[in-house]
């Protein structure tokens, strides 16, 4: 296939990757905009400190157990009923928020909108190399819904530093029913949309098609995946990702939970902490785009090693240079640049790549549940390991973590090699 060819078909398919993107944007948008309004609902709620974790933490736990049962909400529903009323369910629990009198009617809206987003981001994955018409095209298209999880975290950034002026709890409700108001035009667009019913249906006989060619008509699970005769490549390939991903992701969740948290330590002011914040993550876009344009191509392995090189770099400079303000600011920046070109991206694109189009939903739920979930508990001990006290110390143990992350993407380079994924 010629480049131009390919062009057209990344064209022709953008505005489903759009729409299974702008599910991204709620996704980190009510990560980020549960946790730059926070303080606000606080106040305005009246809510003590603990009420105040136990609603984040609640919605760290809701996101991981909606990408957990994702598959099985697929084969109970479909992918595509699935795919299209997800965010019908967000919109529903970011509404509830909105409405909120007290503690616990908003930390149910926190655990139905966590549970919707987690449930959302693999199946809407899924449903992008499930249309698309082949793997290269698939493989540029997840990646680029990277850039909208950096649009939703930007936006909420801004949308809550807008806010920020209004009385009680009102600036938090209006980020809300944003998202809310969000969410429902993505339903809508997806279910009544004729060129997605149109893609679904062509998606739908190309799997069909290549279940007949290649004799595979026995029903896929994961089960008869990883452990059936082919469980030594993918068995391998799993062990790979999740490892790449848990270590990955502990590390980036750490940076985006707590970036504010940090800088503040740092003695840096909460308009300069929020500020940054919108500047690193404006950097962080450009990250991503550039990594959607190589996703497909030969030089995704040079932007992997090079990403994970420079998340080192940083990592390690914190832990034998000074922890200033400056320093952690310049660091951070780094590390949003590495994380987009060898992180979440990529461990999607090489988890669509890697098995059964009739899986993927489960497994990526699975590797993205069980890593939040991780995330989650880490959460509880994070605040008092980034402090300035012993904050070198915890950077050296993240630049290991960085080692061992890169050790298994490696291999999975190598795997990808020696099995021909990417042919």
């Amino acid at each position: 296939m010629d480049v131009k060819n390919e062009e057209n078909l990344v064209k022709k398919y953008q505005p489903l990757a759009i729409a299974a993107g702008l599910g991204s944007v709620l996704g980190s948008g009510i990560i980020v905009g549960m946790s730059a309004t926070i303080t606000v609902w606080q106040t305005g709620l009246g809510l003590t400190n603990t009420q105040v974790g136990f609603i984040s933490g609640s919605l760290t736990f809701a996101i991981a157990i909606g990408s957990l049962i994702a598959g099985w909400i697929t084969r109970t529903f479909g992918q595509v009923r699935s795919f299209n009323w997800a965010d019908f369910l967000y919109a529903i629990g970011a509404l509830i928020c909105v409405f909120a009198p007290n503690y616990t009617t908003l930390l149910i809206g926190g655990i139905v909108t966590g549970f919707a987003s987690g449930v959302d981001l693999p199946i809407s994955l899924t449903m992008i190399s499930h249309d698309s018409p082949d793997d290269k095209t698939s493989s540029k298209l997840v990646a680029s819904t990277q850039i909208f999880w950096q649009i939703g975290v930007f936006g909420s950034y801004g949308a809550a530093f807008v806010v920020s002026k209004m009385a009680g709890a009102s600036g938090a409700r209006v980020v809300f029913m944003c998202l809310a108001i969000l969410a429902l035009i993505i339903w809508a667009w997806r279910t009544f949309s004729g060129k997605f019913k149109e893609f679904h249906k062509e998606g739908e006989e190309r799997r069909l098609l290549n279940e007949q060619k290649n004799g595979e008509q026995n029903k896929v699970s994961v089960g008869s995946v990883l452990f059936g005769e082919n469980k030594a490549k993918y068995l391998q390939m799993f062990a790979c990702i999740m490892a790449f991903y848990i270590c990955w992701n502990l590390l980036a969740n750490t940076f985006g939970q707590f970036q504010t948290f940090m800088l503040v330590q740092a003695h840096a002011s909460q308009t300069f902490a929020t500020g940054a914040g919108l500047v690193l993550n404006f950097i962080s876009l450009f990250a991503t785009m550039s990594f959607a344009k190589v996703a497909g191509g030969k030089y995704r392995n040079t932007f992997f090693v090079f990403g994970m090189l420079i998340q080192f770099v940083s990592m390690f400079s914190l832990a034998i240079l000074s922890h200033a303000l400056w320093p952690i600011v310049i660091a951070i920046g780094v590390m949003s640049i590495g994380s987009n070109i060898a992180g979440e991206a990529i461990y999607k694109v090489w988890t669509q790549e890697a098995f059964p189009v009739e899986v993927r939903s489960s497994i990526q739920g699975f590797i993205g549940g069980f890593s939040r979930f991780l995330c989650g508990v880490f959460a509880f001990v994070t605040p008092a390991l980034v402090v300035q006290s012993v904050i070198k110390k915890t950077m050296f143990g993240f630049s290991i973590m960085i080692i061992v992350a890169f050790c298994f993407g490696w291999l999975m380079t190598r795997l990808e090699k020696k099995y021909q994924i990417r042919k």
